[in-house]
């Protein structure tokens, strides 16, 4: 809990600014679309480029140091923008957000402070609180802009990154000692097995695309609400909050259908094309229409909180055994990249081609993944199992290999014996745990 506290308040400051960005930045010195938008995805790049490396660095020289250095790094950044007058400032403020990339390493830490067999459970809580920060911080980013601006809002994550580092020094345990987990952290010597896995790559590229959509569509949605619902920024709450329940009280049921009836790519495909229509829509209806702006708008946030639930879930399925956490750490970069591209991008078409060139460049995204995830193999029923097994030699972990492999159900599986865990990948319709517990009561040494 105190992990997933840590996650959120900095993922509160990072959100909260996403509908009132836009409008705040045309009135600083300098500013252009295009520099707008960058400045909006620009802490994505250097996220995406750090999270691997911030994950590494820390099985050195701590989880804490480096979680207490990255937001130190994202109060500075947040310092630097809200003090600066011009869009350059902000854009290096940006960046300098982005380059606390701390997430990698508080995953890393919530696999050091559990045991194998609660290690899911507890990174789901994590990636709950994720989608509950951005869901909260767009309803209260256009209320706390309409009360501090957005400035005040900048300086309010330099309070939520000191309120972050208070929550790791002293309520987050240290644990007994630090070690590399693969379910949960980037094994360089995988890297490029993940990379060459295709359905890994299919769905990297489609937390890529969807990021990108989003960060480009925020850079006109906001004055299209104002235009339509006649909301400026800091009131948009009040469109936003209806929004966000009818799309959550739509995808529930979508995800749930696809989990229980093994329906997992038909729907996933349709809520791509759902994505591509909302933005079809809001290219080619009349701004003017209130009732189909707000429609669109309720359609493609349905679409992308079906994707921000599924596709963890699929890339777990994808991932070889003890390969979880590298896929995991490429499929996070994805994200981050696509928000920087999504923000250049998007700010490039704004400039060029106005709120359209911005709606087609989200839709050619939308395409695009739509043609990716339609060659996407059905979804296997796959789910990770760890298992401790003790100290082994490398005789006796070849040996449970194989054992293991022969289970039913057992689709792949990796022992690293210096971690004390048996990574399998098994098939949930077969697999049976009793099986497994009598695989290792047989070779596990007394």
């Amino acid at each position: 809990m105190s992990l997933a506290g840590v996650f959120s308040v900095r993922l509160l400051g990072l959100f909260m600014i996403y509908p009132v960005f836009a409008a705040y930045a045309r009135n600083l010195s300098g500013a252009t679309p295009f520099l707008i938008g960058l400045a909006l995805g620009a802490y994505g790049l250097s996220q995406g480029l750090l999270q691997i490396p911030f994950g590494l660095l820390s099985d050195r020289v701590g989880r804490k140091t480096m979680i207490v250095i990255g937001l130190g790094l994202f109060a500075l950044g947040s310092a630097v923008a809200a003090l600066s007058t011009s869009i350059e400032g902000v854009l290096i403020g940006r960046v300098l957000q982005g380059t606390g990339a701390v997430g990698s390493v508080i995953l890393a830490l919530v696999a050091d402070l559990t045991r194998e067999e609660s290690r899911t459970r507890a990174m789901a809580l994590v990636g709950i609180t994720i989608g509950f920060s951005f869901m909260v911080a767009l309803v209260v980013g256009p209320i706390l802009s309409g009360l501090v601006g957005v400035p005040g809002i900048f300086w309010l994550m330099v309070g939520l990154a000191a309120l972050g580092v208070a929550i790791v020094l002293w309520a987050v345990p240290t644990p007994r000692r630090v070690q590399a987990h693969r379910d949960a952290e980037t094994v360089p010597a995988l890297l490029l097995s993940v990379l060459r896995n295709r359905d890994l790559l299919r769905l990297d590229f489609g937390i890529f695309a969807l990021h990108a959509i989003l960060t480009s569509s925020f850079l006109v949605v906001p004055h299209l609400l104002r235009g339509s619902l006649a909301l400026p920024a800091e009131r948009q709450w009040v469109a936003y909050l209806p929004i966000l329940v009818v799309s959550v009280l739509l995808m529930v049921p979508a995800v749930a259908f696809a989990e229980r009836q093994r329906r997992m790519k038909p729907v996933f495909v349709g809520a791509v094309a759902l994505l591509a229509a909302s933005q079809a829509a809001l290219l080619l209806i009349a701004p003017g229409d209130p009732v189909a702006v707000v429609a669109a708008i309720i359609a493609f946030f349905a679409a992308f909180n079906t994707m921000e639930a599924t596709l963890p879930s699929l890339v777990t399925k994808a991932a070889p055994a003890g390969a979880k956490g590298t896929a995991t750490g490429v499929y996070s970069s994805a994200q981050f990249v696509g928000i920087f591209v999504g923000g250049a991008g998007g700010g490039w078409a704004h400039q060029a081609a106005g709120a359209e060139g911005v709606f087609v460049f989200a839709l050619a995204f939308a395409l695009l993944w739509l043609l990716v995830a339609a060659t996407m193999p059905k979804p296997a029923p796959y789910s990770t199992r760890l298992a401790r097994i003790g100290e082994v030699s490398g005789a006796e972990a070849d040996a449970l290999v194989a054992r293991l492999a022969g289970l039913a159900g057992v689709v792949d599986v990796v022992v690293v014996a210096e971690e004390h865990v048996a990574y399998l990948k098994v098939d949930s319709r077969t697999f049976d745990a009793a099986d497994l517990e009598a695989a290792l009561g047989r070779v596990q040494p007394a």
